[in-house]
């Protein structure tokens, strides 16, 4: 089963930047996609950023030109740059695996994003 581990949350000033990475304990020629999901209090799961195995990259409307979602191969991790962070931007974010071949995709445990006013 493959496993994630999220680190880099915290808490941050509104316009400060944070730096989320997620390492995946699987090969990687079994990754379709990671990304990042974030849900807030009361709100709704949502996908924040993503990159496929071919590199093409997703990103909610609201955090295009703030976020950059990149990856590293070798090390089998995804990184979330978060710039000129908002309070909107507060949640919690979750590492999200998507796999090829069938396999199970995988979730990381969440990581508490908190950006002050």
């Amino acid at each position: 089963q493959a496993q994630l581990v999220e680190s880099g949350g915290g808490l941050v000033q509104a316009g400060g930047s944070l730096r989320l990475s997620c390492a995946a304990s699987v090969s990687i020629l079994t990754i379709n996609a990671m990304g990042w999901y974030r849900q807030a209090p009361g709100k709704q799961r949502e996908l924040v950023a993503s990159i496929t195995s071919g590199g093409i990259t997703n990103y909610l409307d609201s955090v295009k030109g703030r976020f950059t979602i990149s990856r590293d191969n070798a090390k089998v991790t995804v990184h979330l740059q978060m710039n000129n962070l908002k309070p909107e931007d507060t949640a919690v974010y979750y590492c999200h695996l998507n796999r090829k071949f069938g396999l199970l995709e995988a979730w990381g445990q969440g990581t508490l994003v908190t950006v002050s006013s």
